[in-house]
């Protein structure tokens, strides 16, 4: 069976999309991109926009009762592969060993013009619930 995840602000709700989806032990997350709690691209570059995809990343697998350490696979889309060292720093930041399985890749364009990088990730629920 579907569970819909929701988090609040749900900056996804107006075009039909899920934060995320649990299907069984498994939370598929959809892509969070640097948007702030208003659902505009926080300014600072790169890197801001970065934390600020992890942030909401981290607060999707939350609300689907996961977290950050059980993810299993993401996949990181950048509109410029430049910033690779910064998606390491990140990765190095949030996520600790076991390394989650990852793709990276650069992509012409997001769904916003101001946005440089998106994350999407796929996280185990642990059966106590626990974070």
């Amino acid at each position: 069976m579907l569970e819909r995840v929701v988090t609040h602000p749900d900056n996804y709700e107006p075009y039909l999309l899920s934060q995320g989806i649990k299907f069984g032990n498994l939370l598929f997350i959809s892509g969070q991109a640097g948007a702030g709690d208003d659902g505009k691209i926080v300014s600072g570059g790169f890197r801001a926009q970065g934390e600020q995809a992890f942030a909401n990343l981290r607060r999707a697998l939350e609300a689907g009762g996961s977290s950050l350490k059980d993810v299993i696979k993401v996949t990181i889309f950048v509109t410029d592969m430049g910033h690779f060292s910064e998606v390491v720093a990140l990765r190095r930041k949030f996520f600790s060993a076991p390394y989650p399985a990852d793709t990276i890749a650069e992509i012409k364009a997001l769904y916003d013009p101001a946005a440089m990088i998106e994350i999407e990730a796929i996280a185990a629920i642990s059966a106590s619930g626990e974070k």
